[in-house]
């Protein structure tokens, strides 16, 4: 293919639970939203930032890689998150090929320290998007990391647990409560999607929210 966008899917593991999730910001008169991402281009980069080829992936990703444990970039067209001292998750919402599986690979191929690996993920996550003035209470139920901005601001991430879920926290807006709440992004794996989207809603009763949608899958 010739083109410079990777085709992305067109559906999603959560769209039957979409409508539920969507009215929650109506029951709690927009303090709270919980958005379904559509379905980004992701990567998982493998290879020593002291090598090389930091300097080609650098120009690939249009932002210095972060090396920060526990921090992550907005590219403008996506994240670049750090999970490890020497491995990284890209994502693209235009499934952009420059910081495709096969560009990234070919940028770290000559790396030997850590394998220079680049790898496909796009299936294996999807994101929830949590914001409002209760959008830190809501996790609090389920999260056992301190979320208020001092200790988990904008830009900071976090391999955590939700109820009973594995996430990639991150954390985009640190305003105050009282300023309208933060913004989080919540990667999880597909396979658990369903079981975190029903908590969310299970969760929000507290706040007025719709009873939880009885769903199978």
């Amino acid at each position: 293919m010739t083109a410079e966008s990777i085709p992305l899917p067109t559906t999603h593991p959560l769209d039957a639970r979409v409508p539920a999730l969507a009215a929650l910001s109506r029951d709690t008169g927009g303090d709270l939203t919980v958005e379904v991402l559509p379905v980004a281009q992701s990567v998982t980069l493998r290879f020593d930032p002291s090598a090389p080829a930091r300097a080609g992936v650098d120009a690939a990703l249009g932002v210095p890689l972060p090396v920060r444990p526990n921090t992550w970039v907005d590219t403008g067209d996506g994240e670049v998150v750090w999970l490890g001292p020497d491995e990284w998750l890209v994502t693209s919402h235009t499934g952009n090929r420059g910081v495709g599986e096969a560009a990234l690979r070919a940028l770290v191929a000559g790396d030997t320290g850590v394998g220079g690996a680049a790898t496909d993920t796009s299936a294996q996550r999807v994101v929830l998007r949590i914001g409002g003035r209760l959008a830190r209470e809501l996790l609090s139920f389920g999260c056992a990391l301190d979320l208020h901005p001092r200790s988990f601001p904008a830009g900071r991430s976090a391999q955590t647990l939700l109820g009973r879920a594995a996430v990639l926290l991150l954390a985009r807006d640190d305003r105050s409560d009282a300023d309208g709440g933060a913004v989080f992004d919540l990667h999880v794996r597909s396979s658990f999607a369903g079981y975190l989207a029903d908590w969310l809603l299970d969760a929000a009763l507290e706040f007025g929210g719709s009873d939880v949608p009885s769903l199978a899958g």
